[in-house]
């Protein structure tokens, strides 16, 4: 059997999204589940206005929430029922937006018609949330134009794409410049064998589309992104016999990244940057990735790659950012000294995390039965 064509991979996740789950106890793997993880109040409360019918219709891999959101508009790719754009509608605050889109129409049917009671519930006068039903290899098609957004999110759904190029190019397009495309999904130790992406069960639970982590780079640079930052990992176990005989030797994380789209004239040169403090939830502290963090007043020499996100991007107003000079400081901080080796590599990040922390369970995608 080959691999299934682009028509194909739609029309099976389409139906195994509208009819074959009903509920997220409908899913036949642990890959968009795990254990619950604290969560901020600001986004805990969020979340509670949610709709229960959003939520118990919501099958996401991962808790996407990027930091700094007022005023932002955002686009949701394969927003499915409207959970994440809900809250991230009150997040983003009335002067905000948030747009979602996604090709199965029973899940974009259930979004609408809970537009009326959130807005009621948030207090606002017009709606900041809409949803429309497309492909997020299309987006023009839908009617999304160029430069129209500050961020980007997705949420294990670029795995379930037959095209992860034509995603990520149409995501930079209608990216404002400094915009990010923060995103969760599911990553492969290696390219896929053939049987393990022609299997249907497979690609609808996220796995039998996973892109190789190496690939990513490649697109990602390849469409005009800066290389990507890689934010969070975690270890999937499929806990299926039948599936796991199939996928073998392969193994599988969940990773967030984020992606910038730095305007091509940006200063390249090292500088030394200080966290102003009062990101709403990040106040004191903020994890930009698995290789900075930045602390309320400290001094931090980053690279020129690093010092360029931070100045064209919505994070500019929350650093004291100046040229580096005199003593230099190692990156993340601290004493002078040899530069550490940035971690670019998830697979890599989680056995760093396993070897300081071993976990007594191994955690899938944040997915419905677990995140809060």
């Amino acid at each position: 059997m080959a691999v299934p064509s682009g028509e194909q991979i739609y029309k099976e996740v389409q139906d195994y999204y509208s009819t074959e789950l009903q509920k997220s106890e409908d899913l036949q793997t642990n890959a968009c589940v795990t254990l619950a993880r604290p969560l901020p109040t600001f986004i805990k409360e969020a979340l509670k206005c949610v709709h229960e019918e959003v939520v118990s219709r919501y099958y996401g891999c991962g808790l996407v929430v990027p930091e700094r959101l007022e005023t932002c508009w955002i686009l949701d790719l394969g927003s499915g029922s409207g959970r994440d754009c809900y809250m991230l509608s009150k997040l983003v605050g009335e002067k905000g937006h948030v747009t979602g889109i996604d090709m199965t129409l029973a899940q974009v049917e259930v979004a609408k018609k809970h537009i009326d009671y959130h807005m009621k519930k948030f207090g606002y006068q017009v709606p900041n949330v809409d949803f429309t039903h497309g492909f997020i290899e299309q987006l023009g098609d839908a009617g999304l134009k160029d430069e129209s957004f500050d961020i980007v999110i997705s949420n294990c759904v670029i795995n379930l794409s037959p095209d992860k190029r034509a995603v990520l190019r149409e995501a930079y397009r209608v990216l404002k410049a400094g915009g990010e495309m923060y995103f969760s999904d599911v990553y492969a130790s290696c390219d896929l064998p053939e049987d393990i992406r022609k299997h249907r069960i497979l690609w609808g639970e996220c796995l039998g589309g996973a892109l190789w982590w190496k690939d990513l780079y490649k697109i990602a640079e390849e469409v005009g992104f800066c290389p990507p930052r890689l934010v969070t990992a975690s270890r999937i176990t499929i806990n299926n016999r039948e599936l796991e005989s199939l996928a073998g030797d392969c193994q599988f994380v969940s990773a967030t990244f984020r992606l910038f789209k730095v305007p091509k004239k940006s200063p390249a040169e090292k500088c030394q940057v200080i966290y102003n403090g009062g990101i709403t939830g990040h106040e004191k502290e903020l994890v930009f990735d698995a290789n900075f963090t930045f602390k309320e007043g400290e001094v931090v020499e980053v690279d020129a790659e690093t010092a360029a996100i931070l100045r064209s991007s919505r994070f500019a107003e929350e650093f004291l950012i100046r040229p580096a000079a005199g003593e230099r400081l190692a990156p993340g901080g601290g004493c002078p000294g040899k530069a550490k080796e940035k971690i670019l590599d998830p697979f890599q990040l989680v056995e760093q995390q396993e070897a300081k922390a071993p976990a007594s369970k191994s955690e899938g995608c944040c997915g419905p039965k677990g995140c809060f």
